[in-house]
């Protein structure tokens, strides 16, 4: 491909350059937009709890990325290689450079595997499973269906990573299933958790404790996954105590759900828009580049301290769109993104609590008088068919779906904690 100027370009087609790109052709049809992304499918990585716990298929969180596309979109299929922001230019691995006016950085993130010893070797057989896999993601189902009895183990990473909430979600509708079956008390189950608590907001994680009691789970924090060996059926993990003593702990296990470690994709770390922690360094509110004004970023891959979901680049879409409008036109940026992220716990196989923030751990419902803390039927029928449809027919397609997300609606029930 030959050397090509883009007056927008974006690197990285998932979530936020989709919806980024078709948000703009709406808002403005004469731009020319370009966007790298080497993969030819998408997934609707949300979905990806239920499919391990079997209530969906990866057939229907499954597009081909060309039909996501606006047409008058240039689709640069490659992988973007490193970054020049002083001559506005992206090199692509092929060598071929690519200029812009504005440049939106959004790759998402890279699951590091390698950090865990032995993992890669023996995922997707002798039980061991992640969800966070799209080739093994259905090997988790086919796990859970298979148990009979035993020590199911259900791990969690140093933040941060995506949905900080996946890694307790398949425990739970694991722990239905071996409910609904009759068997839960056969089993051992455990969550071994990286960090200190459920989860980074009290609010919930109290509410999470009683969820975890319910199902008799026995909870692990300072518990983090360092080896594997799926043959011995063992887990090695670095314990840290309240002095930051550290020791290894090994446990056996009949089934183990492991999420990797995550981090900002190499080529970001190892570039000039990178913080010193390897993430694209943007404004928290206008998401704009602390160093480089026509670079933005947003999703997974910048220093935002906010949850890395779905939820939080569609609140994101419209204000970084905005933004670069604003840049055109010589109007200044605005601090709109107040760090909403939003999680949606699957607590069984038909109930859901769902959870909604801002930066400062702030407790933001979008529903005035529903309890954020209830466990229920709604949110269930939402994440299994309203939220897909809002995603693929909605957000992805670059229409605007603003619900306001008011932290008054949670002060009642704050009160009541």
């Amino acid at each position: 491909m030959s050397d090509q100027h883009h007056t927008l370009l974006i690197v990285g087609g998932g979530a936020a350059g989709v919806s980024v790109a078709n948000n703009m052709r709406r808002q403005n049809p004469s731009i020319a937009i370009g966007l790298i992304e080497p993969a030819e499918k998408h997934y609707y990585q949300p979905g990806f709890t239920i499919i391990g716990g079997g209530a969906y298929t990866l057939k229907q969180a499954t597009r081909n990325e060309k039909d996501l596309i606006h047409p008058s979109v240039i689709w640069i299929k490659e992988y973007a290689e490193t970054f020049q922001p002083d001559e506005n230019s992206v090199t692509l691995r092929s060598g071929n450079k690519v200029t812009y006016d504005f440049l939106v950085v959004c790759p998402g993130l890279q699951l590091d595997w390698g950090k865990i010893s032995g993992l890669k070797e023996t995922l997707g057989k002798n039980n061991v499973c992640s969800n966070y896999s799209v080739d093994h993601v259905e090997y988790t189902w086919t796990t859970i269906q298979a148990m009979q009895s035993g020590t199911a183990l259900f791990t969690q990473p140093p933040m941060p990573i995506k949905c900080a909430g996946a890694p307790q979600k398949i425990m739970y509708l694991a722990a239905d299933r071996f409910r609904k079956r009759g068997i839960l008390d056969k089993f051992n189950i455990e969550f071994c958790n990286a960090g200190p608590a459920m989860f980074g907001i009290p609010f919930f994680a109290k509410a999470l404790s009683k969820v975890v009691a319910n199902y008799g789970i026995k909870t692990n924090f300072s518990s983090n996954l360092i080896a594997v060996d799926g043959e011995a059926k063992t887990a090695t993990f670095e314990v840290t105590d309240s002095d930051g003593k550290k020791t290894t702990v090994s446990k056996s296990f009949d089934m183990i759900h492991v999420t990797p470690p995550q981090s900002a994709p190499d080529f970001i770390k190892q570039s000039p828009l990178a913080n010193a922690a390897g993430w694209v360094d943007v404004h928290e509110k206008t998401l704009q580049h602390n160093k480089y004004p026509n670079i933005f970023g947003l999703g997974d891959a910048t220093s935002t301290p906010n949850a890395k979901t779905a939820a939080a680049v569609r609140k994101q879409v419209p204000i970084l769109v905005d933004n670069i409008l604003n840049l055109m036109n010589a109007k200044p940026v605005e601090e709109k993104y107040d760090g909403y992220g939003s999680c949606p716990l699957t607590t069984s196989l038909n109930t859901v609590m769902l959870a909604e923030f801002a930066y400062g751990g702030k407790v933001t419902p979008s529903f005035p008088l529903l309890d954020p803390r209830e466990n229920r039927f709604i949110w269930w029928i939402g994440k299994t068919i309203g939220f897909p449809w809002l995603y693929w027919s909605l957000m992805i397609k670059g229409y605007r779906i603003d619900i306001p997300h008011l932290e008054s609606y949670a002060k009642k029930f704050m009160k009541e904690d």
